[in-house]
């Protein structure tokens, strides 16, 4: 064994690797359950990538023949409507996980120095996640797979001056068809699957340079023994990969009672309009995103049109995501996590989840007055948290930080 290891090592860093990501990565040692999120991203997106090979097997990405591939899967393929089902239900679980994960930064701080560059890869993998998932929700060529790209691509057009050019490049035609089912199989396959995987590694890389925060945001590199090891880490491997189990199994279980006996949750993983197949000639009552995107979708209809153009709501929608790369220099607070901040921020926080969630939920509705109105006064609250956060951040008292890590 030894001489087989000593082999591969002469030819590939395996055991430096295995030390410096696992064996001998040091992480805090009072991680608590959000810590679990980070690896279940990892999982998911592990699901996400098997049960789409299989599925490309049997889809055919032409419009005539994508929805009859997508049912014969379902109802011909051994075990396709499991491999179907497990995709459908991995992308909701996808941003179940992700949203979390980025609740726990915001809660511990963990875009703050030194972790700006791990912030910044992370929301540009956000960024990209959304966009796979746009497009994999296209692809089965349903009712709201049809206009739910119709409405979403055509804002492209809004843009002043260019609109149109960038609208028929995108589309490589002059209406939703062929030529954009095609391009959108491509990038959903090929090309943002391998932009996540770089930028996962990239994520990963950056978090193991500089450490693992936690929740007492407290850096443990800064309190070593004699020997360079922290006081206050244990090796990543075997505390947390075993520890770690534990959130997959409890995961995996919500995840298969969800995939056998509620894949479609209500309409709110798999919508029933989405089971007809896609008629340019008859428009559904109510288009809308997948709960997902429908917080942005609900800032991009917040937005009264100018001039007859859309293009302020698109400015709207691309802002309220990019303005989250900002976040590291906008928090002025000298602590890091909730334990120690002042009521200033866990209120105006507390403001900006309750926010995001109403925003979703509005997205999901029709539009109406009353969520009109709903929609701008949150959508004025979402972006309020980012524009006031220097305020808020750098007023109040802040609690005395532990010279050690707490349990």
């Amino acid at each position: 064994m030894n001489n087989n290891k000593n082999w591969i090592d002469q030819r590939f860093p395996l055991t430096k690797v295995w030390n410096e990501h696992l064996a001998e990565y040091y992480t805090p040692r009072n991680f608590n359950f959000w810590y679990f999120f980070g690896s279940l991203a990892m999982l998911v997106l592990v699901i996400q990538i098997v049960t789409g090979i299989f599925l490309t097997m049997h889809f055919k990405p032409d419009a005539i023949h994508a929805f009859a591939s997508v049912e014969y899967i379902m109802r011909d393929v051994n075990w396709g409507w499991l491999i179907r089902y497990l995709h459908s239900t991995g992308a909701s679980a996808f941003f179940v996980v992700i949203y979390l994960h980025i609740h726990r930064s915001l809660l511990y701080g963990s875009y703050k120095t030194p972790r700006e560059l791990i912030w910044i890869l992370g929301m540009v993998l956000y960024i990209a996640l959304m966009a796979e998932a746009f497009m994999g929700y296209v692809l089965p060529w349903g009712q709201m797979s049809y206009w739910g790209a119709q409405v979403i691509i055509s804002l492209f057009g809004s843009v002043p001056i260019f609109g149109p050019e960038i609208l028929t490049f995108i589309l490589g035609d002059y209406a939703v068809g062929d030529p954009v089912l095609n391009r959108f199989f491509s990038l959903h396959v090929i090309a943002l699957p391998l932009i996540l995987a770089i930028l996962v590694f990239l994520h990963i890389v950056a978090l193991h340079t500089v450490g693992s925060n936690n929740p007492d945001g407290i850096e443990i590199k800064k309190n070593k023994n004699k020997d360079g090891i922290p006081k206050d880490g244990v090796p990543f491997h075997p505390y947390y990969s075993v520890k770690d189990i534990v959130g997959v199994v409890v995961f995996l279980m919500i995840f298969s009672s969800i995939v056998f006996f509620a894949p479609a949750m209500n309409g709110y993983f798999l919508e029933s309009s989405n089971f007809i197949e896609a008629n340019p000639l008859q428009t559904p009552n109510h288009i809308a995103p997948l709960w997902y995107l429908t917080p942005f979708y609900s800032v991009l209809r917040a937005i009264p049109p100018m001039f007859g153009s859309q293009f302020p709501g698109v400015v709207g929608m691309f802002a309220s995501l990019l303005i989250l790369i900002a976040l590291p220099w906008l928090d002025r607070s000298k602590v890091k996590s909730i334990r120690y901040r002042s009521w200033p921020y866990k209120i105006a926080l507390g403001i900006f989840v309750i926010s995001f969630i109403i925003l979703g939920y509005l997205g999901m509705q029709p539009v109406t007055p009353i969520n009109a109105l709903l929609a701008r006064v949150f959508t004025l609250t979402y972006f309020g948290f980012f524009i006031l956060m220097p305020w808020f951040t750098s007023i109040g008292k802040t609690k005395s930080l532990p010279i050690r890590v707490t349990e």
